[in-house]
């Protein structure tokens, strides 16, 4: 009887008054029942917070008459989540370049919000991508980019290659798993690597975080292509974005701003141009300016000045195309040139932007050209970088919360804050 009430007198306060978050242990089977119901209602109001963040904008309201999306939406950490989870784990991702696997056993890796990845050519030549984690003890598997001959746990690698830990194939399949004698119920088809939904559209590799690729087949990229595009697809392929154009190089920013900041520099119809990029400007007519809104895209087209510089020098052509792909994927063709710019998420105020490079085959030995050109590119950035992490500075400010549209110019803006409203609401 003493020893009864003594486990009363133990038990009782733990779970009758648990601290805020604090999570119950009491041995259920179902691990999902550890949970308190504290804790699941912290969660739901910490959603409910945000989800009230959301509605803060209407996507309703005329652009004429809208105002911007507030500050919470560039800063707040439990905004930046939401987005991972309804925007960037949904729907198809650009992850990087097919230059990147151009041939069998080629790889990259990559991280999106929580996600690690790697992506690579089989021995076959087809695309896979898996969760770059492997299933003995959640070790991440491969790092950067390069040639394998298989996957190898750098968690357990010894100098003999005989005794290597767990190894994985390009199909993904565990090849071997060292020192599992005594192991029970272990299947070894179980524990291979897990794949992920991957793609490739023109120059593109593309992943879609919601589903699985159980297949050995690649994804029907024209199938993709309506997707991810839409009816600009058709466009953009008339328009020079293929996989015609020899890749020159790979440059990457890493910018202290939310990467909304970044979409909406791009997609403001130029009109910071003339003041914040008076180079650039120079080779436009500006006042030819067009846009135009698909389902995901909205595309920029701007008409090249007549006038070249000295030496005949003419990087940006009789046209430039400035196509931004929702949520965070930018193609800009021009001239000789096309340009990929993606926007990574890496926290509230801080993202990377990975420029990829493609220029016509005839020109590619051109290096006074190339160099030139990439020299031009640089500035842009770097002048667009200034205005990136000013305009995040200003947003941290108690003196702002909302803003306005221009909206002769500012349509693609409006339209990608409404397209992120859609995917939040739900």
């Amino acid at each position: 009887m003493q020893m009864q009430m003594a486990m009363n007198i133990q038990l009782t306060p733990f779970i009758s008054n648990p601290r805020q978050g604090q999570l119950l242990n009491l041995n259920f089977p179902n691990k999902h029942s550890t949970l308190t119901c504290c804790a699941i209602r912290n969660s739901d109001l910490k959603l409910s917070q945000t989800q009230r963040l959301v509605h803060h904008f209407n996507p309703k309201t005329p652009i004429e008459e809208a105002v911007t999306p507030p500050t919470s939406w560039y800063t707040h950490p439990s905004f930046f989540h939401l987005e991972l989870d309804r925007v960037f784990y949904r729907g198809w991702q650009v992850v990087g370049s097919t230059e990147q696997i151009k041939d069998p056993r080629d790889y990259f890796t990559g991280r999106l919000g929580d996600v690690e990845y790697v992506v690579c050519r089989d021995d076959s030549g087809i695309v896979r991508a898996f969760h770059n984690v492997c299933r003995h003890h959640a070790s991440l598997l491969a790092y950067g980019s390069g040639k394998k001959s298989c996957f190898v746990c750098p968690y357990h690698i010894l100098k003999d290659r005989f005794l290597q830990g767990w190894t994985y194939g390009f199909n993904g399949a565990l090849l071997k798993a060292t020192r599992i004698s005594g192991m029970r119920n272990f299947n070894v088809n179980d524990f291979g690597l897990l794949p992920m939904k991957v793609a490739t559209w023109g120059p593109f590799v593309l992943l879609n975080l919601e589903k699985e690729n159980l297949s050995k087949k690649e994804v029907d990229s024209h199938n993709v292509s309506k997707e991810w595009l839409g009816s600009s697809s058709e466009i953009l392929s008339t328009n020079g974005v293929d996989s015609s154009l020899s890749y020159v190089c790979r440059r990457e920013y890493t910018i202290e701003c939310n990467w909304k900041v970044f979409c909406d520099n791009y997609l403001d119809g130029g009109y910071h141009v003339p003041y914040a990029h008076k180079g650039l400007a120079s080779g436009l007519k500006l006042d030819s300016y067009s846009i135009t809104m698909f389902e995901r895209v909205s595309i920029q087209s701007c008409e090249g000045s007549s006038e070249k510089n000295k030496g005949n020098y003419d990087r940006l052509g009789r046209k430039a195309i400035y196509a931004f792909v929702y949520p965070n994927f930018m193609i800009n063709r021009y001239g000789p040139w096309m340009d990929t710019n993606l926007v990574v998420p890496l926290g509230p105020n801080k993202c990377q932007v990975i420029f990829d490079y493609y220029l016509e085959h005839s020109l590619k030995d051109d290096k006074d050209f190339i160099e030139k050109s990439l020299q031009d590119s640089e500035k842009v950035q770097i002048e667009d970088i200034v205005l990136c992490e000013g305009v995040q500075k200003g947003l941290q400010s108690p003196a702002y919360r909302v803003g306005r549209y221009a909206p002769t110019v500012e349509q693609a803006m409006h339209h990608f804050h409404c397209l992120l409203y859609e995917n939040l609401a739900k």
